[in-house]
């Protein structure tokens, strides 16, 4: 009956309160534990044990899944949960343990070498007698792991140095797993001194950083959790530690340095990485004595080092990210025995307990990238980037008290013939992969203009989950050091030069596309100032056609322009910018839709795969295709020319409806500036004046010279106002500038001199003339004669 009375008592402690609303997170993954033995029986648990060890874990759905821990098999074993107990013939273990007193209990839980000890040290009287205890016990297998030294120590002085290291393990007041909360201390039955509790999700309770393997087998007389070391007692402070200690003598002169000795010998719950001398000895030369005169990379490298939270080594059973004092953040994981650091296995000694927090001794130095100069951001993808700088002599250009953005293109972008260029123009390519500022990541926006170290001014394309710089996206990765930023790429950033009219014209594949669009009086939208995206057919889109059917196809000017705008949209459109899979439409300029979208890395339009992408004008971008493009909504009402498009077009139906016409598009979506004035030279005659128009509100300008006039005109264009990043002594500022296209036109060799000045300041009349003198003196030796073809235009730049 007693018995009885007894096993009912332990199971109402037991249950005496709802795992499913505390933060008990040890008897939650003890329940898991019991599901997942179901099929063996009543009150059995599933556990994992570590292959070749004796190490046994209530485990994580994420360990169980794997089927390891800290990256070794487990295998799976069935024991009876704590607090029950087989009956011959029975599955499962449907009996209830018998409930002693706090010394039979530690038999119960196998814990024979502490209740020996007991024995010894005349501590059994006390642990059967009233009271209420928890008695934190540890294993056997824990008393032999302990050092011999210590271990004889307790032996040979059994009734005090024995006794009082037992008493350590005592709180007196019974503590379940449940009342364990994390950051809890405790104390001990001996000397007041500290037990700090830890209780992490992943179940796993920790007393001075010692597991507890067995919990809560209730005693009448309290409760013992059997654990897997032999506590000693905790004294020091970290700062105490480092100061005691000369292995870590480097480590303490960087944290008097940088100012963090101090936090460490203030109370808390933290946890120290630190480096040995031997760790600081690997560095390379002239790295740590640059951190080390530098108060703010000092103090990083220290931080770097410490976590605000307690976390002991049994506590870590896969990799887990945690944020350092820093602010940037750290993954500490485990491989056997050993911890790892950003999946480095680096630690020779680990759980030094102290009274505000835990110390792992490790043999590498940590260093957080906010102490890094800003090259040595870069990563193993990087390399060539890296390298190039250094041969090149670029990299002492990124002196450590300026500020940089590096624009690193991976590995894979440099191509042979790149790497084999002369290195002059090699030189150059890099030069324009550095920003003379810092511009981090939530810094950049779209049509921002950067200027680089080679003088050229990028663009800057910022998508729904892409950012681009000119025809190159960033990759995941974007850094931030002591002296600048990196940001990664996936391709050699090439800077535009040239209108996208230029780009078509400097390249065969695409002369039949360019004569229709000079054909629709469509030229000047490619030359003038703006943002596009082109997608040009090639003359292969075009090949089969004979001369009088392309002559059909140039006969109806609106109905070339309706083919042609439909190629051409507002804005520029970077093609690895689309996100992968996904449509997206876009309004071209005729007014039909057209669909994009990536599939592995090819940019389709209207599943029209692009034979090449993001070729890069001053004015847009073009993407190259091989159909003509044709927007499904648009009837012909032409037979000749449905016949004509079938034949080029043969991945959709063109509808036919007779009768119906293009509608003419007005080019009123962009505006031409400037005017262009054409007359004969060597003489005083005027032959013509040809009138450009710009599409703004207001009439365009024009006179008529009568004959025999010396003629100086200035005409001036719509000014154009720009932002861009700047440096300016030594600070990056924003600068707008605003500039005016100027038309002068002297009497003399046909010139025309077309100046951008900033701040509207201009010329003066002997300027010009001495620009005119130079520029005959180089046509000569040949007489004047009559300018044949287009005006010559010169374009300047002139800052205020």
């Amino acid at each position: 009956m007693k018995i009885l009375f007894l096993s009912t008592f332990s199971i109402f402690l037991l249950s005496a309160f709802d795992p499913a609303n505390s933060s008990a997170h040890y008897d939650k993954i003890l329940s898991h534990s019991r599901i997942r033995a179901r099929e063996q029986g009543p009150n059995v648990c599933a556990l994992q044990q570590v292959m070749g060890t004796k190490k046994k874990y209530f485990s994580t759905c994420r360990n169980w899944y794997q089927g390891t821990i800290c990256g070794k098999k487990a295998t799976v074993l069935y024991e009876c949960c704590p607090g029950y107990m087989k009956m011959d013939g029975m599955r499962g273990c449907p009996a209830v343990a018998p409930i002693d007193h706090v010394y039979g209990t530690l038999g119960i839980v196998g814990a024979t070498s502490t209740q020996r000890y007991s024995d010894m040290s005349k501590l059994r009287e006390e642990i059967e007698g009233r009271g209420s205890f928890t008695f934190f016990s540890p294993s056997n297998e824990a008393w032999e792991l302990l050092d011999r030294e210590i271990h004889s120590n307790l032996i040979d002085n059994v009734n005090i140095e024995l006794y009082n290291a037992l008493h350590n393990h005592m709180v007196n007041k019974r503590m379940l797993t449940k009342d364990l909360k994390n950051g809890l201390t405790l104390v001990s039955m001996y000397n007041d001194q500290q037990l700090l509790i830890n209780h992490y999700p992943n179940g796993v309770v920790t007393v001075n950083c010692a597991r507890i393997i067995h919990g809560n087998q209730i005693a009448t007389n309290g409760v013992v959790h059997v654990i897997d070391r032999v506590l000693t007692p905790v004294g020091n402070t970290i700062q105490e530690f480092l100061e005691a200690e000369d292995d870590v003598s480097s480590l303490r002169a960087a944290a008097i340095t940088s100012g963090v000795l101090d936090t460490l010998g203030k109370p808390g719950h933290y946890t120290l990485f630190a480096p040995t001398n031997e760790a600081f000895e690997k560095l390379p030369r002239g790295v740590l004595e640059r951190i080390m005169g530098d108060k703010v990379a000092s103090e990083a490298l220290m931080k770097f080092h410490i976590l605000n939270t307690l976390q002991c080594s049994e506590a870590i059973l896969g990799g887990a990210v945690y944020e350092t004092l820093e602010g940037s953040t750290i993954e500490v994981g485990c491989d056997g025995e050993s911890l790892t650091v950003n999946g480095v296995k680096m630690t020779n000694r680990k759980d030094i307990v102290t009274s505000n927090g835990v110390i792992h001794l490790i043999d590498h130095v940590l260093i957080p990238n906010s102490a890094k100069q800003v090259i040595e951001l870069a990563g193993d993808q990087q390399t060539t980037f890296t390298d190039l700088l250094a041969q090149l002599g670029l990299t002492s250009s990124l002196r450590p008290e300026g500020q940089y953005t590096l624009l690193a293109p991976l590995n894979g972008a440099f191509s042979d013939d790149t790497l084999r260029m002369d290195l002059r123009l090699l030189k150059l390519i890099m030069q324009n992969h550095i920003l003379k500022v810092k511009i981090g990541l939530n810094e950049l926006y779209n049509g921002q203009k950067v200027e680089t170290l080679g003088g050229k001014r990028l663009r800057i394309f910022v998508y729904r989950t892409a950012v681009c710089i000119e025809n190159s996206c960033m990759v995941r990765g974007s850094k931030e050091g002591r002296n600048g930023v990196i940001h990664i790429f996936r391709q050699i950033i090439k800077p535009a030069e040239k209108s996208l009219r230029e780009v078509l014209k400097n390249d065969k594949r695409f002369s039949i596309f360019l004569n229709l669009v000079k054909d629709a009086d469509l030229d000047d939208v490619l030359s003038q100032p703006g943002e596009w995206t082109l997608f040009v057919p090639t003359n292969e889109a075009f090949k089969g056609l004979t001369d009088e059917e392309k002559e059909i196809l140039r006969s109806d000017k609106n109905a070339l322009r309706t083919i042609l705008l439909y190629h051409l949209t507002k804005g520029i459109y970077i093609g690895s910018g689309f996100e992968p899979g996904v449509t997206n439409i876009l309004k071209t300029i005729q007014g039909s839709k057209l669909f994009l979208k990536t599939v592995n890395d090819t940019l389709l339009v209207n599943e029209v795969k692009s034979k090449e992408s993001d070729l890069m004008a001053t004015n847009g971008v073009i993407h190259v295709i091989d159909k003509l493009l044709y927007p499904v909504d648009v009837p012909v009402g032409n037979e000749l020319l449905l016949t004509i498009l079938n034949k080029m077009i043969k991945y959709i139906q063109i509808k036919f409806v007779h009768g119906s016409r293009f509608q003419e598009i007005p080019l009123t979506f962009f505006k031409k500036t400037g005017r262009k004035i054409t007359k004969v030279v060597g003489g005083t005659t005027i032959r013509k004046v040809t009138q450009g128009t710009r599409l703004i509100e207001g009439e365009p300008e024009s006179k008529l010279f009568r004959e025999g006039e010396t003629i100086t005109k200035v005409i001036h264009g719509e000014p154009i106002i720009e932002t861009y990043t700047k440096i300016i002594d030594g600070h990056p500022v924003e600068v707008t500038e605003k500039k005016v296209t100027e038309e002068r036109i002297i009497q003399g060799p046909e010139i025309q001199y077309t100046r951008i000045t900033a701040g509207g300041r201009g010329d003066t009349e002997e300027n010009l003339k001495k620009l005119l003198e130079e520029d005959t003196a180089v046509r000569r030796p040949k007489p004047p004669k009559k300018a044949q073809g287009t005006p010559r235009r010169r374009t300047r730049l002139v800052h205020p």
